[in-house]
This record gives C-alpha cells, sequence and structure tokens, in this order.
C-alpha cells in the first residue's frame, strides 16, 4: 500500500499537467480543454498538499480557489461576483495560516501604493456596480500578498503573483487595453501564485516542527 509520502510526486506531477493542458488549451483557443483542465488544478494541488502532511486552512484555501475557478469559467456578472468572494475567503484563510509573521520594512509601503494607485487608475473604468466589491477584494489580497512574503521568498513571490494575476482580471473588467491571450497569462501567474503559496506554507510547517525539536532537544 502506497503511503502519502508516495503519492505526492505523482499529485504535482498531475498539477503540472493539468496546468500544462489548460495553459496550452489557451494558446490554442481550445475552450474545451482549458473548461476540463481549470476545474482540476486546485484540487490535485489540495490533494499534494494533504499528502506533505499540509495544515488544514491551506487546503481549505485551495479548495476555495477551486470555487473561484470555477464560477469564473462563466461569463456572468453573478459568477464574477461569486468567484471573487470565493477567492476572498481563500485568502482570509492564507492570513490565518501565516499569523503574525514579521515581513520586510518596506514591503508594506510598497504594496500600499500599489493599492492605491491600480484602483485609482482602475475605478473610472470599472462597471458601477463592481468597483466597491473589487475595491474591497483588491485591499484584502493586497493585505494577503504582503503577509505572505513573512514565509520566504517562495510564498512572497506567490503572494505578488496572485496580486498580479487578479489586477490582469481586473484591468479586462475595465477594458483596458490587454496583452495578447490575456487568459493565459491570467492563468499563468494564478498558477505559479498558488504553488508558490503552497511551498511557502510546506517548508514553513516542515521547519517549525524541527525548529520546536532542537529548541528542546538544547534544553534538555
Amino acid at each position: 500500500m502506497r503511503t502519502r509520502t508516495d503519492l505526492s510526486a505523482p499529485l504535482v506531477g498531475a498539477f503540472a499537467l493539468a496546468a500544462a493542458v489548460d495553459l496550452g488549451s489557451l494558446l490554442a483557443g481550445w475552450d474545451l480543454g482549458h473548461t476540463i483542465a481549470k476545474p482540476l488544478l486546485m484540487p490535485l494541488l489540495a490533494a499534494y498538499a494533504v499528502t506533505r502532511g499540509a495544515p488544514r486552512l491551506l487546503v481549505v484555501a485551495l479548495l476555495f480557489g477551486w470555487g473561484g475557478d470555477v464560477f469564473l469559467l462563466s461569463d456572468a456578472d453573478w459568477a464574477f461576483l461569486a468567484g471573487m468572494g470565493s477567492f476572498a475567503a481563500g485568502h482570509v484563510c492564507y492570513l490565518w495560516l501565516f499569523g503574525r509573521v514579521r515581513t520586510h520594512p518596506k514591503a508594506a509601503p510598497a504594496y500600499s501604493v500599489a493599492f492605491v494607485t491600480t484602483v485609482a487608475a482602475l475605478w473610472p473604468d470599472l462597471p458601477a456596480d463592481l468597483r466597491v466589491p473589487v475595491a474591497g477584494y483588491a485591499l484584502l489580497l493586497t493585505v494577503m500578498a504582503h503577509r505572505a512574503g513573512g514565509l520566504g521568498v517562495a510564498a512572497g513571490a506567490g503572494g505578488a503573483l496572485f496580486l498580479l494575476s487578479d489586477t490582469l482580471i481586473a484591468t479586462g473588467v475595465a477594458e483596458w487595453p490587454q496583452l495578447p491571450a490575456p487568459d493565459f497569462w491570467v492563468m499563468a501567474t494564478y498558477c505559479a501564485a498558488q504553488y508558490l503559496l503552497t511551498k511557502g506554507v510546506l517548508d514553513r510547517s516542515a521547519a517549525v516542527p524541527a525548529q520546536a525539536y532542537r529548541e528542546s532537544s538544547t534544553s534538555s
């Protein structure tokens, strides 16, 4: 019988494969491939996290991400709001998970400037009924991205990429000029973000018990 650890490599490989299929489908304009692959991403990453002994809140955060992914497959306004709400719940889980980690002193001013500048620029071009929800979500996401940096380089990069991914979505909602294959860039940054956040949390979870063991051994 295979142990959880034995399943880690196949599961993260399956996540990478699903991401490759999704991104390839977006580049090729194959809607069916995107529709099939996108909902598989977060369950596979969550299953991988479980095999690595992930904290429960990390798994919940990834499953809220899955909910957001599924809702955003629809172009309806209600689905956009539902998806944003699901992602927001995931960010709350991440923040709770991060706890009172220390971040770089220059990170807070930098993220504050990014938030104010981005919301101010997007505000006039957003649909009136989405302005407040988008601004509120952007604030929560920015705080999550900032706090993620306290877990290390991987989680910090994941938080920054998540912020970039959702900013790209917001520019599309505001009908700004887009990069070629805009959905590809949204999903590429998003997949990298969720993987790096997962890696950062797992690395920290593995390091903390080891540190506690060393401290207890030293004291005894």
